[in-house]
């Protein structure tokens, strides 16, 4: 370690906290996908069915966590700033070529392919940057942060959106979007940087109550981590607790339409509610599992999805049942992405952490094939959305169980 980081440690933990809130800005641009429902209830207008505005989100989902793999193991080689300006560049790609073919095909090829591919490497490359910097108690705090980020993007972008779109159409409002969010992505990568090999994070005195503990005895190569048993569950567990989330967040503004009253307008509200409480939830979450673990803060968030969804399949004509619904969804959703890269930490360690985190997001990926398209699918076919609120309620169930067996060999130890 270096005579700066040695005799003063303030400016290195200043730059871990710049790190932190660099990826919280990098995620906020990539967040743009959780206001595919805006996108979507305009395609309805123009003819589009449900399922249909399903494809591009979904192709997208796909191939941001098939992306998370190879962009995960680039950032553990290459360091993050190369991989966040190829995510700019697909970025740029992506919205420009959207706004010039806006068709199924046209939008799955180039905002469910190239922007599906940006968000992968984007988000990689952000995370383990920033939790490197800092000890394990505040892990969860950190994940929280960088990754609250997606979460906010719809409280900004989906207003946005709908100005946009109402303003100039379709076309023009991906145009836009396709140059300012590349270049806010190559603003924000000058300051996201990895700690030096023999780096070492300054002390934190833990708090008391904390239930991390404070060493990690082993880091898995991804060969070593895919044996584990504990990876196949770790994996179903993310698939099914971002199932629902997924599942609501790409048909929001329909699904608040066909519940109740409000108009397209009225219904973005409920875009921009749901951003709030995931952005809220990522924070929350995060400084929960420092002080409670992992174990109990996703049973805890499993038991909350399968009320509330559960509550989601009997709330038409109630937009007060359907505002808390809503929100429980969200804030749970939001903790499910700060959990599981702790989660993947705490298991598997952080010298792999890129690769290793990018192959259990892949189950993200499961959860956004799996959601939208089931959901589109129930819709179409059933005429509402009730039976797609309760298959994710049993999902969300079988989460919760497999939650509590992931521990059960572990009872001696918290994790």
């Amino acid at each position: 370690m270096d005579a700066k980081m040695q005799g003063n440690a303030k400016p290195t933990l200043n730059k871990g906290w710049a790190v932190a809130f660099a990826g919280l800005g990098v995620n906020l641009v990539l967040g743009v996908l959780y206001s595919w429902g805006v996108s979507a209830a305009a395609l309805r207008e123009v003819g589009w069915s449900a399922t249909e505005t399903q494809i591009p989100y979904m192709a997208a989902c796909v191939v941001f966590a098939a992306i998370m793999v190879p962009g995960g193991r680039l950032q553990d080689k290459y360091g993050p700033k190369k991989i966040l300006l190829a995510s700019a560049i697909l970025t740029a790609i992506g919205f420009i070529g959207s706004s010039l073919s806006m068709s199924v095909l046209g939008l799955t090829v180039f905002f469910g392919l190239f922007f599906g591919a940006a968000m992968g490497f984007g988000y990689s490359a952000v995370t383990p940057s920033a939790i490197k910097w800092f000890q394990v108690h505040r892990w969860g705090l950190i994940s929280g942060i960088v990754v609250s980020g997606f979460g906010l993007s719809g409280i900004f972008i989906a207003p946005i959106k709908t100005f946009l779109i109402h303003a100039h159409g379709l076309e023009i409002t991906y145009f836009i979007l396709g140059i300012g969010l590349s270049a806010a992505i190559i603003l924000l990568a000058r300051v996201i940087k990895v700690p030096p090999p023999d780096y070492r994070p300054p002390e934190i005195k833990a708090h008391k109550r904390t239930a991390q503990p404070d060493i990690i005895n082993r880091h898995y190569t991804w060969k070593e981590m895919i044996r584990s048993p504990r990876f196949l569950i770790v994996w179903l567990m993310f698939c099914f607790g971002t199932f629902s989330g997924l599942l609501i967040v790409g048909q929001l503004s329909n699904i608040v339409q066909e519940l109740s009253a409000l108009t397209f307008t009225q219904a973005t509200s409920f875009v921009m509610l749901y951003a709030v409480f995931n952005w809220l939830g990522r924070i929350v979450c995060g400084a929960i599992t420092d002080r409670l673990g992992t174990k109990k803060t996703l049973v805890l968030i499993f038991a909350l999805q399968f009320i509330s969804l559960l509550l989601y399949s009997f709330v038409a004509g109630s937009t007060l049942t359907m505002v808390i619904t809503t929100v429980m969804i969200a804030l749970t959703f939001g903790g499910m992405l700060t959990v599981f890269p702790v989660v993947t930490a705490r298991f598997f360690g952080v010298e792999h952490l890129g690769l290793n985190f990018g192959l259990v997001f892949t189950a993200w990926g499961g959860g956004g094939v799996l959601g939208p398209l089931i959901g589109g699918l129930l819709r179409d076919t059933t005429g509402s959305y009730q039976a797609g609120f309760i298959f994710s309620s049993l999902l969300c169930l079988v989460g919760l169980i497999l939650s509590i067996m992931l521990w059960a060999s572990k009872k001696k130890k918290t994790y």
